[in-house]
């Protein structure tokens, strides 16, 4: 009976409709894809087959991991290579309830190679328009900036993205968190708001809480990704609840990096029955052990979360969207009809 219950709500929460909010999309590229690129491409990845480059995948910490993603990156050169990333995550992730994403690219990470803006753009955005048309999976995409790069070549890059502006809907702050706080990019969002662009920053993943009171306060940002960090400090908790400003956060991601020991310690039960305004995601999926749902899944069965805690998960999940109020509410509908069919647990 408990291996029938247990796949039960493998089912209920793989299905349960759902938006992802932090995904990167060079995270999703798996280790097929990355040789597939690579020959196409004539670039030599350090590692001799799948099986090699996926045991390289035991990270000591978030730059153990970064070194990893950053070399893998090196086979995305063409239109088709971003494409092909995109709309495979699409695949994925609609194999798991998503109905709607908003995605991170890291543009610095190809154009300090030599990778055209546009290429990257236009690669990423034509596979969401086809990822749409074929899943009816709709789309965002946001803009990160490298955090271990100057606040300078963040500005050059804003400047690079503005005749892409439509194709754009947020900038984000992403990569070491050690020692690079968010003031360090206070003119690049202040710039990129008065540009017409909404705000989220990675804070509170290695960082302290000052961190994600220094996103809130001085990047004035909607959403924070990750933030675990803040529960150690009760007026930052009290601020993030009476506001109800989103936490995108991570939970295989932490285990995997090490910010958290095991599964069952992470912190977002307690975040969650604290009243925040919690989300669970995948963060770098090929790298970290699961898609969104898998997160969902795993999680639920580490912390003993409910049914309905769940299913308030991917409410929070629509409504910490930048979708018109009109496609949040039509999200929220099918969760709660979703919600009635199944029932509470």
């Amino acid at each position: 009976m408990g291996e029938s219950r247990e796949s039960l709500e493998h089912d209920v929460l793989i299905a349960l409709p759902k938006a992802e909010l932090h995904a990167h999309i060079e995270g999703t590229l798996e280790p097929a894809l990355m040789f597939e690129m690579a020959r196409r491409n004539g670039v030599d990845l350090p590692y001799p087959d799948e099986a090699s480059v996926r045991r390289a995948y035991n990270f000591e910490d978030l730059q153990s991991f970064l070194d990893v993603y950053y070399a893998a990156c090196k086979v995305l050169v063409t239109d088709d290579d971003f494409y092909d990333l995109t709309l495979e995550y699409l695949r994925r992730a609609a194999t798991q309830g998503v109905r709607h994403a908003e995605i991170f690219f890291d543009p610095q990470t190809h154009t300090d190679r030599g990778v055209e803006f546009a290429t990257v753009v236009n690669g990423i955005t034509s596979a969401l328009v086809e990822g749409e048309r074929q899943l009816g999976v709709t789309s965002r995409l946001i803009l990160c900036f490298l955090r271990h790069l100057s606040a300078e070549a963040a500005m050059e890059t804003l400047e690079t993205a503005l005749p892409h502006r439509d194709a754009i809907i947020a900038v984000g702050l992403d990569s070491s968190e050690k020692d690079n706080p968010p003031v360090k990019f206070r003119d690049v969002y202040d710039r990129a708001r008065a540009e017409g662009f909404l705000a989220v920053a990675h804070a509170g993943e290695e960082g302290p809480p000052e961190y994600i009171w220094q996103a809130l306060e001085l990047l004035e940002v909607q959403r924070i990704d990750h933030g675990l960090k803040c529960t150690d400090d009760e007026g930052l908790v009290d601020r993030l609840v009476s506001e109800q400003i989103p936490l995108t956060v991570c939970p295989f991601s932490n285990v995997k990096l090490r910010v958290v020991p095991e599964l069952r310690q992470h912190n977002v039960a307690q975040m969650l029955r604290r009243g925040l305004c919690v989300t669970i995601n995948s963060d770098d999926p090929s790298y970290f052990g699961g898609y969104v749902g898998d997160n969902y899944v795993g999680t639920a069965r580490a912390l003993d979360l409910s049914r309905d805690e769940m299913f308030r998960v991917a409410r929070n999940s629509f409504s910490a969207s930048f979708l018109p109020e009109a496609d949040k509410q039509r999200h929220l509908r099918a969760v709660d009809d979703y919600a009635a069919k199944i029932g509470a647990s």
